[in-house]
């Protein structure tokens, strides 16, 4: 067998045992949450309540769906201008400085930080804060784990908008320049436009982080099982719930979890989704 036909098969073999991996976990998730799906039907999706009693066993995942979608959309909101500004900052205003240099690294620093040393962080730091300035009396809540999740997934979107911001062709930005545009009509009319696709890419990416987030918010979001009725209330996310309950889970109890994480995996494929559609239109 030649060189060719051998890497042609490496890379069938392992692209097929990707597929096969993620089969059998959306396999095992089916199969695990069936008896919740059977027992509460669609219902699950749209209730809100969450009662383990045993006798009166009722599970809902409303709760939980609401307390992920808020707190990883508000973590996005507080992300873009910061990532954005970041980006511009060290791919075009300071390209290729020591400035620059230093930030990309402290910037990669960030993004390998545990997140139970965020969570840590939060809880000590972030908590007493929110109590100081009194906009909440624990200082847990929707708009503290958010605070979080925004410092959390701000280097993932900085880092690879970074790297597209600089892949703009300099001949587009000089010829920009020497037609009498100024740098700020340069970014508005040059830079994003051809990089709109990568930069939207990067929050997608960055989104998909704050959905799968799971210890530094189950740290700082008060885990209460009820929709959020407010940014400084309590609530709690589809990950935090399955790390708080899940070791002491059993029967049909544990089955809600697992169709919780299927539901979880399923929002992550449609938000993955509207962003490849996204990119497509912009690209």
């Amino acid at each position: 067998m030649n060189s060719d036909k051998l890497t042609k098969t490496a890379l069938f073999a392992t692209s097929l045992l990707i597929l096969l991996i993620s089969a059998g976990i959306v396999f095992s998730l089916v199969k695990g949450s069936l008896p919740a799906f059977k027992t509460f039907g669609l219902k699950f999706i749209i209730s809100n309540e969450w009662n383990p009693t045993s006798g009166k066993e009722v599970y809902g995942a409303l709760p939980f769906i609401a307390g992920t979608l808020i707190t990883s959309l508000l973590a996005l909101l507080i992300c873009l201008p910061l990532a954005f500004s970041t980006s511009l900052f060290v791919a075009e205003y300071y390209r290729n400085t020591r400035v620059s240099n230093i930030l990309s690294t402290m910037v990669d620093l960030l993004a390998g930080v545990p997140s139970i040393v965020y969570g840590l962080w939060g809880f000590y730091t972030l908590r007493p804060f929110i109590i100081k300035l009194g906009l909440s009396d624990q200082g847990f809540g929707i708009f503290t784990s958010s605070l979080i999740l925004a410092i959390m997934i701000i280097p993932y979107a900085t880092s690879l908008s970074n790297e597209i911001i600089a892949m703009v062709p300099d001949e587009l930005k000089e010829a920009a320049y020497s037609l009498g545009a100024t740098r700020l009509e340069v970014i508005f009319n040059v830079i994003i436009p051809n990089a709109k696709s990568g930069i939207i890419a990067s929050y997608i990416l960055a989104l998909g982080r704050a959905l799968g987030e799971t210890m530094a918010v189950t740290m700082l979001i008060g885990n209460s099982n009820v929709i959020p009725s407010g940014l400084f209330s309590t609530g709690n996310t589809m990950a935090s719930i399955i790390a708080n309950q899940f070791g002491e889970a059993s029967g049909l109890k544990l089955s809600s979890l697992i169709a919780i994480g299927l539901l979880l995996l399923a929002i992550t494929g449609i938000v993955n989704s509207i962003g490849r559609y996204i990119i497509r239109k912009f690209a």
